[in-house]
């Protein structure tokens, strides 16, 4: 993953012509267990090798000394002498799975692990980590070693050049974890696309940081509405909210939560991980800056109305929380905790129809939550422009809509009145035109 880095190894595998050394000349490195035996003029005679036995591995022929030979013999005539190269890297990191199970140490661990899932890697050693394990798997065990490769690109400089310790150009990741947290990291991190290189990007991080902070600080206000409405109804149970009927808003928007969890899901299983946090990122925006501020009000209030927006939002919290742990894995641990025993990353991933099952079957109008959020933004963007706080009271709006939209408004409008600080709101059908135009009448 992605498919067209087969292509990378399937060339690497059909161009070999020769074979593959994996000896190196190195001061560093896993050395041969093999010694050669010196004729009388100090000479190695390399067509007589010297095996270390099985059962004494691993050993290390520049100290140990081979069977039946005796510490004084090294380098003297007559003597022996160890293999003075070191295996190639790939030689022995081509053990990687082995190693990881217990290959050599615990059979029965080995047997549940291996062959493993997953094997994330740089593009560049497709030819080298990549084909060795793979290679090594099919002679010792003769099946593939795991069944997917999610092959990343290069992180790239300013100058869009590969960072390498080579060329000196590298960051060191603690000051960065120090200065934007851990999640903010790793949220750009996330954001790269497999088989795509990625530019260093520290305003990347400072998003990841600002998210994971609103992620905090939505979580906190769902948990402080739903702790003033008080305790439940005699007999509905310790910390149990009455279900409450949900408002039009409420199964709109669920209903586009529930979307947002198919379409992460589908992601995901493809390996499409950026992908998956970008459509979940914006929804959690949507979520913070429309949603939660269009039914607050209804929220706070008692009743079967203001039940339902509590589950509502609470609902949406708990998936939305769940569908970040994967990106934002501190934050969404930290808000889940404040209502939850367990850990969020031991808790089920969200499906569908955890939502769709609150929705009493009733489709919610397709473009609803859309409408109603045009709506308000024109009227924020009327405050803003007057020079006013977001939460001035506002006399008067008039919005001129097609006749489907302005029916959809009705449906939203003490909502939309609420969040808006409206006093008058007018809703005129228009069949004459295809656009929604308001008008905002400042306090």
């Amino acid at each position: 993953h992605p498919e067209f880095m087969r292509m990378r190894y399937e060339a690497w595998v059909e161009g070999l012509t020769g074979d593959w050394n994996i000896s190196r000349q190195r001061f560093f490195g896993v050395p041969f267990p093999v010694w050669y035996p010196l004729d009388a003029d100090g000479r190695p005679d390399e067509t007589h090798p010297i095996l270390a036995p099985p059962e004494e591995l691993p050993v290390d022929p520049s100290t140990d000394v081979p069977p039946g030979f005796s510490p004084e013999q090294r380098g003297q005539p007559g003597g022996f002498a160890g293999d003075p190269d070191v295996m190639d890297t790939w030689a022995t990191s081509s053990l990687t799975p082995q190693i990881a199970g217990g290959w050599a140490d615990d059979p029965e661990l080995f047997s549940r692990l291996f062959p493993m899932d997953l094997r994330p890697q740089g593009h560049d050693i497709i030819r080298t980590w990549l084909f060795t394990s793979v290679t090594r798997s099919l002679i010792e065990h003769g099946q593939l070693p795991w069944a997917h490769a999610a092959i990343s690109g290069w992180i790239l400089d300013p100058d869009r050049k590969k960072m390498s310790k080579s060329k000196g150009n590298v960051v060191v990741p603690t000051d960065l974890l120090e200065r934007h947290g851990t999640d903010a990291v790793r949220y750009w991190a996330a954001s790269a696309r497999l088989g795509a290189d990625t530019a260093f990007d520290e305003q990347q991080m400072t998003v990841g940081r600002r998210l994971a902070l609103k992620v905090l600080n939505a979580a906190k206000f769902v948990l402080s509405i739903e702790a003033a409405a008080g305790p439940a109804p005699s007999g509905a149970g310790a910390g149990v909210q009455p279900r409450g009927s949900l408002e039009p808003l409420d199964s709109a928007f669920l209903e586009e939560l529930a979307g947002v969890v198919v379409e992460a899901i589908a992601a995901l299983e493809t390996y499409e991980h950026a992908r998956a946090l970008e459509r979940t990122e914006r929804l959690f925006w949507t979520f913070c800056d429309d949603y939660l501020e269009l039914v607050k009000t209804r929220a706070y209030a008692a009743g079967s109305p203001g039940a339902g927006a509590r589950r509502s939002l609470r609902t949406a919290l708990d998936v939305l929380l769940r569908l970040l742990a994967p990106f934002l894995p501190f934050a969404a641990e930290e808000a889940w905790s404040w209502s939850n025993d367990t850990s969020i990353h031991l808790a089920a991933w969200p499906e569908a129809r955890e939502l769709t099952a609150l929705l009493d079957r009733q489709a919610p109008p397709p473009a609803l939550l859309e409408q109603v959020r045009a709506v308000l933004g024109e009227v924020r963007r009327a405050k803003t422009a007057g020079k006013k706080s977001l939460r001035a009271p506002v006399s008067k709006v008039v919005v001129e809509a097609p006749e489907q939209a302005t029916a959809l408004l009705v449906l939203a409008a003490e909502d939309l009145r609420a969040a808006g600080g409206i006093t008058e709101l007018e809703l005129l059908a228009s069949p004459g035109t295809d656009e929604l135009r308001v008008s905002v009448t400042l306090a």
